[in-house]
């Protein structure tokens, strides 16, 4: 019983410890939107907001929802497990549950905000149950070589003559002029228009099909690995594990972060490709290890609580995020879309 409220503790924990870092990633697309998060030059930043923005992009963004995606894996096989136990229909309560996902992220979406992870969990879950009865081993090749597959895709260059390899910059920069406009200052009604009509991309339709194949790959080994280690009962035995952790997190920290700053601050550099794709995963992992690592040593610490409390209720957290952030920023409510600053943005969220 002691093991398993351990367990418990560190997996809510991690599922808040996610949320938070969630928040602070998302604090730039609730304010400058999610084509204008990434082209900041459009908004014209001092170069202290410009080296806080960098910094977010380094230890923030794309780190903390592989975190979330590993947890959901971790949760799905705790689930299966617990229904096994009970006599229950795994599959089919699992794809109830998927199918709510599905859509509540539809719903939100649409309605509230475009940067929705949960219909694609949803429709992730459906792709996992192919892989729910599948031993550890199988599990960890599997995330080990998409892994490694989706990191090689980083080194193909780009081919600056083929028009849909790249974003006009033309359109992008209209259409995030625009999402300024009618963002900061516009209705309800009118955000929700042009969030459903408006194309930043103009991609030909076999570009979007090549996309939607690839990216549930780029999500699929942690949620792999998250299954590979329910399977394997990790974070319960944490204070005989505590070295192991350690070392972990001393290889997949730097690693990660190497990766992710190069790709930052050296992005035409030959690899930069491999620090976009992966780094965040390999942080990710990182971050996990370190996080499990710390309270290992001291379970007395204030902060696991906190983290448990929101990772207890992680839905309702992660839709509360948007419905309080989008009130802030967009028109309808105190219209701050693109007005208060990467580094204040970061302050709020905290």
């Amino acid at each position: 019983m002691e093991l398993k409220q351990n367990r418990v503790r560190i997996i809510n924990g991690l599922r808040g410890f996610s949320l938070v870092g969630i928040l602070l990633a998302n604090m730039l697309i609730f304010q400058y939107g999610i084509w204008g998060s990434q082209e900041m030059d459009l908004y014209a930043l001092p170069d202290y907001e410009m080296t806080v923005y960098k910094l977010v992009k380094i230890f923030v963004e794309g780190s903390f929802m592989p975190i979330f995606t590993f947890m959901f894996g971790f949760g799905m096989i705790k689930m299966q497990q617990s229904l096994a136990a009970k006599g229950l229909r795994q599959k089919r309560y699992l794809a109830r549950r998927f199918l709510m996902l599905i859509g509540l992220g539809l719903l939100h979406s649409y309605f509230l905000w475009e940067g929705d992870i949960l219909a694609f969990y949803g429709m992730m879950g459906f792709f996992l149950l192919l892989f729910m009865n599948r031993k550890p081993k199988t599990l960890l090749i599997w995330g080990i070589i998409l892994l490694c597959l989706i990191s090689l895709m980083g080194l193909v260059p780009d081919d600056p003559n083929d028009p849909a390899s790249i974003t006009d910059p033309v359109r992008m920069e209209a259409y995030v002029v625009k999402t300024m406009t009618v963002y900061g200052t516009g209705t309800y009604e009118e955000i929700v228009h042009h969030r459903s009509s408006e194309d930043p991309l103009g991609l030909p339709e076999y570009m979007i099909f090549t996309l939607l194949l690839i990216t549930p790959l780029m999500s699929a080994p942690m949620f792999l690995f998250g299954m590979y280690a329910a399977k394997c009962r990790w974070f319960e035995k944490t204070e005989e594990e505590r070295t192991s952790y350690l070392r972990n997190m001393l290889i997949f920290l730097p690693a990660g972060l190497l990766l992710k700053a190069l790709h930052v601050y050296l992005p035409e550099s030959w690899w930069s490709g491999i620090g976009e794709i992966s780094g965040g995963t390999i942080l990710a992992i990182g971050y996990i290890f370190a996080f499990v690592w710390f309270f290992s040593r001291s379970t007395e610490s204030k902060w696991l609580p906190r983290f448990q409390a929101v990772g207890k209720l992680s839905l309702t957290n992660y839709l509360l995020q948007t419905v309080i952030c989008t009130t802030i920023f967009y028109g309808y409510g105190l219209g701050w879309f693109g007005q208060i600053g990467v580094l204040a943005g970061c302050g709020l969220a905290n």
